[in-house]
């Protein structure tokens, strides 16, 4: 899918389309956070971002795999994506539920394949959204502009979990605008990418680049159509 018709049929944008006649479903990801060492922030965000890439990519997820059904529904409608937090025995639950586990330097992502709106597992189901607010214990280091580099807009504050779900969006855009022997490659390095916030006399440039762009629908936190991240990978970049 090319940028372009990512923008016209994007599953992100506000205004009701097509997309909203279709059954619902929501992208599941729990992220462990224990009180005695939470993960940190931007790992945490990066982690997301790579489990979304993981599952959209697994053999499970396409042609005649067990999770391609539920991928296939979960993608014609709106993108929805729910970070929820685990930690002792409600993360031990949550693994021994199908799906895939994605571990960054401190963080653990555990994605499972699409559920109904109103469907979730009940070891999912019972699991806290809200309670994960994380810190970088020090500043990220500057991203590689030679690899995919999530930019987040700098003039929303966003909880970490509503965060996460948006880095995946924007990791999602642009696995959907990559060619396949670009995806290919990406996924055959196992998904470098770098989350950070966007310098704020950037985030204009960044928007009108023709790199995919998040609009988010607005369900939680932040206002309808609000930009939120821009995915930019090397191999969609127009230099």
């Amino acid at each position: 899918m090319s940028s372009d018709q990512t923008r016209q049929d994007s599953p992100f944008r506000s205004e009701r389309t097509a997309r909203d006649e279709s059954p619902q479903f929501v992208l599941p990801l729990v992220v462990r956070i224990e009180r005695a060492a939470p993960p940190a922030r931007t790992d945490a965000l990066e982690t997301a971002a790579r489990a979304v890439l993981v599952i959209l990519s697994d053999e499970r997820s396409l042609g005649e795999g067990e999770w391609a059904r539920a991928m296939r529904d979960w993608q014609d409608a709106r993108i929805r994506k729910v970070v929820r937090r685990a930690r002792g025995a409600e993360w031990r639950r949550a693994e021994a539920l199908p799906g895939i586990t994605v571990t960054g330097k401190s963080a653990e992502v555990r994605v499972f394949p699409p559920v109904p709106l109103d469907g979730w597992p009940k070891d999912l189901a019972r699991l806290q959204v809200s309670g994960t607010d994380l810190e970088d214990p020090e500043p990220p280091m500057e991203a590689d502009p030679t690899a995919p580099v999530l930019w987040l807009n700098p003039d929303l504050e966003m909880s970490a979990g509503k965060a996460m779900a948006q880095a995946g969006h924007g990791a999602q855009l642009a696995w959907w605008a990559l060619p396949e022997e670009e995806r290919a490659a990406w996924r055959d390095a196992g998904f470098p990418l770098a989350v950070r916030t966007a310098p704020p006399s950037r985030w204009q440039e960044l928007t009108t680049s023709g790199l995919p762009l998040v609009r988010d629908a607005g369900f939680t936190e932040i206002a309808p159509g609000s930009c939120t991240v821009v995915a930019d990978h090397p191999a969609l970049r127009g230099d």
